[in-house]
């Protein structure tokens, strides 16, 4: 029977039907710690001669540890992004990559993101810290904003943009507007969300909010002169990547007060030792736990599971982030 590494902290946690799946498919299973900007070296050390791994946040597994990782069937992406997998390099050597797209990990996602927008507009943490220091005068200047009626930009219209925008239109009347040249017409008509270039959402959003995977396309898509272009006063919320936004330009937007609030849970660097976001009064900051509750937790531990379950079955997983590599061959054929 084959060896499976788990390198997620939280996988099982929720699901230990997950775990039993997997101990009827694996003879072998071990943890490790995978952290984010490992180096190759390590990662290959700690991969060894898994023939699957579970894979959060850390890596990333790049090309060269998938050479001399020569065991390693399939990588099973605990999440749904896959910026810390090099995808290409994986078909090319006949590995698979699931991931837990459709799992309803969106839902999560999007719930966070709004409560970002809320703990900004109406200033919580500041509110919650003043009284905790007995400064309950402090009230006066804790003045916030309402939702209600503010345009929302969605940067990102997949299905976290479009869960976001429901809850924004539905819960909150707010007019949403969203950018996305990949996603169909059809995707903006079913959230009731205008069409616009990103320029013109930048300066018309009262509230932005990203929900794009990053790529060289995204990376730091939200740079100095595009921040410059954004509503004076205007809130901005990230679940996505922390690389989309240029974080130091974000930092001189909020100082200068031309952004008034960020509600971020994603960062340049995880986690942000050293960042002058921490230092700031206006930011709400998380440490990467959007998709962490409970419900969405299980969902994608038992995706995980099952596709691991059925690939070693000789059946095709259902969730692949790189569906081609079955036309290529699997590494796992080719001995």
């Amino acid at each position: 029977m084959p060896k499976l590494v788990i390198a997620s902290a939280s996988y099982g946690v929720h699901a230990p039907e997950a775990l039993d799946l997997l101990a009827r498919v694996f003879d072998r299973i071990e943890r490790v710690e995978l952290r984010a900007g490992e180096r190759e070296e390590a990662v290959i050390a700690k991969v060894g001669d898994a023939d699957a791994l579970i894979l959060g946040g850390g890596g990333p597994v790049t090309r060269r540890v998938m050479e001399e990782c020569a065991n390693l069937k399939i990588i099973a992406r605990h999440g749904i992004g896959l910026d810390n997998v090099d995808l290409e390099a994986a078909t090319e050597l006949g590995i698979p990559v699931t991931y837990c797209r459709h799992t309803g990990e969106e839902v999560s996602v999007a719930e966070h993101a709004v409560a970002l927008m809320l703990a900004c507009a109406r200033r919580l943490v500041e509110a919650d810290r003043a009284v905790r220091e007995g400064r309950w005068g402090a009230r006066v200047e804790l003045v916030g904003l309402e939702l209600r009626g503010k345009t929302l930009g969605v940067i990102g219209l997949g299905a976290i943009g479009r869960e976001v925008a429901r809850i924004a239109r539905s819960g909150f009347g707010m007019r949403v507007v969203a950018y996305d040249p990949y996603a169909p017409q059809e995707a903006f008509g079913e959230v009731g969300a205008e069409r616009v270039g990103l320029e013109e959402l930048l300066r018309e959003s009262d509230f932005i909010t990203i929900h794009v995977p990053l790529t060289p396309e995204t990376g730091r898509m939200l740079n100095a002169e595009r921040l410059k272009l954004v509503k004076r006063g205007a809130v901005i919320v990230n679940t996505a990547r922390g690389a989309v936004i240029d974080e130091a330009a974000l930092c001189e937007a909020l100082r200068e007060g031309r952004v008034a609030y960020a509600g971020l849970d994603v960062f340049e660097r995880e986690p942000p030792e050293g960042s002058p976001l921490l230092s700031l009064p206006n930011v709400v900051l998380t440490p990467h736990v959007a998709a962490f509750t409970r419900e969405a937790l299980r969902r994608m531990d038992l995706a995980n599971a099952e596709d691991l379950a059925r690939f070693f079955r000789g059946e095709r997983p259902l969730r692949l982030a790189n569906p081609q590599v079955y036309e290529r061959g699997l590494r796992a054929q080719r001995r």
